[in-house]
């Protein structure tokens, strides 16, 4: 590959016009992010309906598991699917897909006669939580300026919260024998919101330009930027990028390449760590760990809305912070305290003597906890993959780390109540702690700041001899 200059080592170029990015850009994440509401609610909703459907359904530890779980791995399914067809289709027809599948999923799981068709719906809305959670933040990526990227990107995860708290909402809402039903149909609503909405909306230009419709991407470009700024330098900047990727082919194999190492070993360890860490543990089971504690089913539902609110509240901040701290310092800041938060939860339920304090330490470490997760981890998560992953190998590469969160998602959600029942709740929470550790010195040794950066930029610093994080940390 040829020589280049970092953008960090020239002055910035200043575009003709300056001011707030087109109302378009926004409406581009508004709607895109449907896909984050629909994957929130879909994975949240099986909270409250599980206290319904072990006892309808007289389901086990262990089913109750399956039930949970293969949602994730039609997840995976999703992920590995939805990068390939994003390559060949364009961004924007795979997450217009997406919505579809969502829609043909709630609609069978609300209609399941039995056990094994339940499963099977739940498998086919994984596929579009895969395709939503791989796509919607490569798309939004694409499309947003440098400079609001990252808290577009965030509202994915925000939206994510956000239909996480609907679904509580409506367990606790719904709670009763049949209502798992309606919980499930009432994912049909955005997901005809999400299709329509992507009608409208423009295609990625960066996926434009590697199919050499540059005039289409020029145009593209002039609607997400302010008036009058000149997006020449942009597209030379997206053209010269493209042009290396569509030599190098955009294959599997190429994510072999030395290169690319350290920014593959960073997307897919956040990825890994954003599940090892705990959070889905306790989104997904939080009522009924907390219902077999002695809490009542009533506690146990509206801690789980305390849940949902907390992580919108979470959202809202990282959304803030990823672009006003950085990426990497708003994981440093908030992960200690989600480690912390793990292992007083860890300590709360080490005591044989239940108390009214004992009580609200669960309840308030919890909450602890899901702020400190859901600013320091889940708003990065989504972002930080697209952001560092090139061009050439965007599909397959944001498929792995996609398939990565899935896979340990999977790994959780299969283990947690058998690991809860093997080595106690204590145990359990004390694991989930040391992982946050673990992922502190990660982010500590291996992370770069991206904040601010054209993608690129940040693509060409994996070429720099200095190294990747010094050449993206340069000033």
């Amino acid at each position: 590959m040829p020589e280049v200059t970092l953008a960090a080592d020239r002055p910035a170029a200043r575009p003709r016009g300056t001011g707030r990015p087109p109302m378009l850009v926004y409406a581009v994440a508004a709607v895109s992010a449907l896909g984050g509401l629909l994957f929130g609610y879909d994975t949240g909703i099986i909270s409250g309906a599980l206290l319904h459907l072990r006892d309808d359904l007289d389901l086990s530890s262990r089913e109750q598991e399956i039930v949970v779980s293969v949602i994730l791995l039609g997840a995976m399914v999703g992920a590995l699917v939805s990068g390939r067809a994003a390559i060949r289709h364009g961004r924007r027809k795979v997450v217009a897909a997406v919505a579809v599948i969502f829609a043909v999923g709630a609609v069978a799981a609300a209609l399941a006669p039995d056990v094994t068709t339940l499963v099977a719906a739940r498998f086919v809305l994984g596929l579009a939580v895969g395709g939503a959670s791989n796509m919607v933040p490569v798309y939004i990526a694409e499309l947003a300026p440098a400079a609001v990227r990252g808290r577009l990107m965030v509202l994915f995860q925000l939206m994510v919260a956000i239909g996480q708290l609907i679904a509580y909402l409506c367990g606790w809402a719904l709670t009763g024998n049949g209502g798992w039903r309606v919980m499930f149909a009432l994912a049909v609503v955005p997901a005809v919101a999400l299709a329509v909405g992507m009608m409208f909306l423009p295609e990625s230009p960066r996926w434009l330009i590697a199919q050499n419709r540059t005039d289409d991407a020029v145009r593209t470009l002039r609607r997400l930027r302010p008036a009058g700024a000149d997006v020449t330098a942009e597209v030379a900047e997206i053209a010269s990028v493209a042009a290396d990727a569509s030599a190098e082919g955009g294959s599997w194999r190429m994510l072999r390449r030395r290169w690319l190492r350290p920014a593959l070993l960073i997307a897919v360890g956040i990825a890994a760590f954003s599940q090892l860490t705990g959070i889905n543990a306790i989104v997904y089971y939080a009522p009924t760990i907390l219902n077999d504690a002695g809490f009542g089913d009533s506690v146990s539902l509206l801690t789980g809305i305390g849940i949902g609110a907390m992580l919108v509240v979470a959202g809202v901040v990282g959304a803030i912070a990823v672009d006003k701290a950085g990426r990497r310092r708003t994981m440093l800041w908030f992960l200690p305290g989600s480690a912390l938060a793990m292992a007083v939860l860890a300590l709360a339920f080490s005591t044989s003597t239940e108390s009214a304090a004992q009580r609200w330490t669960v309840i308030i470490s919890l909450f602890a906890y899901i702020l400190f997760n859901g600013v320091g981890m889940q708003a990065v998560v989504w972002l930080i993959g697209p952001e560092i992953l090139p061009l050439s190998v965007r599909g397959p590469a944001t498929s792995l780390a996609t398939l990565s969160v899935w896979g340990f998602d999977l790994l959780i959600a299969m283990t947690a109540l058998t690991a809860i029942n093997t080595i106690g709740r204590s145990g359990t929470f004390l694991f989930y702690a040391l992982m946050n550790v673990a992922c502190i010195v990660f982010v500590a040794l291996k992370v770069p700041e991206t904040k601010g950066r054209s993608l690129e930029s940040i693509e060409q610093a994996l070429h720099s001899p200095l190294g990747f994080r010094r050449a993206l940390e340069k000033r």
